[in-house]
């Protein structure tokens, strides 16, 4: 009979794993190809938007001080020249470094006392009871409110600064934590309770691990609320150091608009710079990483 090229019925095993090797290689050739050609100009895409947004603020601002539509609104050299005035004086970058270096340290400090704390309201039902509709109060007083409690009680010091900073970002933290934790889908807790992951162990390695999306939205929001109440205090505590809350109180006293813009102009861009360079891309890698957005 004549020979036939028809291959066994069972195939080759090995010639299918060779097969399936190359489909796999191929297909992740296919998205990681393109994502590195491409990355600048993605970047590029990401950054024209906020770019062209600024640009069009600012040639409406200048259209309005250079029309007079406005008699106390300076132009934006105005505003420019200020910065470059205190830059000179040497006033701005001091100014900068100490109300940065206060943030960073009360958000770190805030961070380390409102994360364990919104496990634990997850956790305790005494706490869940009690504690997290004081935390929801305090959360909801204004920054202003907080300062005159922490000078009379700690003085006009750097104590009553990191004070407002505290009673401002933890709760803040605390409340999103166990908003981030409640959102946990319960199988993964009994699949961790069923291989000892409990206590300690089972917040470190199964709670705060499932609700890291959440996590990284909560201190977000604390890093928000204590720069907005950093700059509170700053403003309203004459504090040995001082910082761009001070700058934008002696614009107050001074009546002098382009001082007091050129100040929220800096506390403005230090929040873009925080978002745009930290927490946008935490959140972007954490939420690719479990499939749910793409880079």
């Amino acid at each position: 009979m004549p020979a036939t090229d028809t291959a066994p019925a069972g195939g080759n095993p090995a010639r299918e794993a060779d097969d399936s090797t190359e489909m796999a290689s191929g297909l992740d050739a296919l998205e990681t190809q393109p994502a590195g050609m491409d990355a600048s100009r993605r970047a590029l895409a990401k950054a024209a938007p906020p770019l062209l947004a600024t640009a069009v603020v600012l040639a409406l601002w200048q259209l309005v001080a250079a029309l007079g539509w406005s008699a106390t609104l300076p132009s934006p050299g105005a505003v420019a020249g200020e910065l470059g005035d205190a830059l000179a004086e040497g006033t701005l970058l001091p100014a900068l470094g100490h109300s940065v270096l206060r943030c960073l340290v009360g958000f770190f400090a805030s961070a380390v006392l409102g994360v364990p704390l919104g496990v634990l309201l997850t956790r305790v039902a005494v706490l869940r009871t009690v504690v997290r509709p004081m935390l929801t109060a305090v959360q909801s007083l204004p920054a202003a409110a907080l300062v005159p409690v922490a000078v009379i009680a700690l003085g006009a010091s750097e104590g009553a600064v990191y004070a407002v900073v505290l009673l401002g970002a933890v709760p803040s933290i605390a409340v999103g934590v166990a908003a981030g934790i409640s959102q946990v889908p319960p199988l993964l807790l009994r699949a961790g309770r069923s291989m000892g992951a409990t206590g300690p162990r089972g917040a470190l390695h199964i709670l705060l691990p499932a609700a890291l999306p959440g996590l990284i939205s909560a201190l977000r929001q604390g890093w928000t609320f204590g720069w907005r109440a950093l700059m509170t205090a700053e403003l309203i505590t004459a504090t040995p150091l001082p910082g761009i809350g001070r700058m934008l109180a002696e614009g107050n006293q001074a009546e002098s608009m382009s001082l007091v813009l050129a100040a929220v102009t800096l506390i403005l861009a230090i929040g873009v710079l925080v978002e745009s360079a930290l927490f946008s891309p935490l959140e972007r890698r954490v939420l690719h990483s479990r499939g749910l957005t793409g880079r």
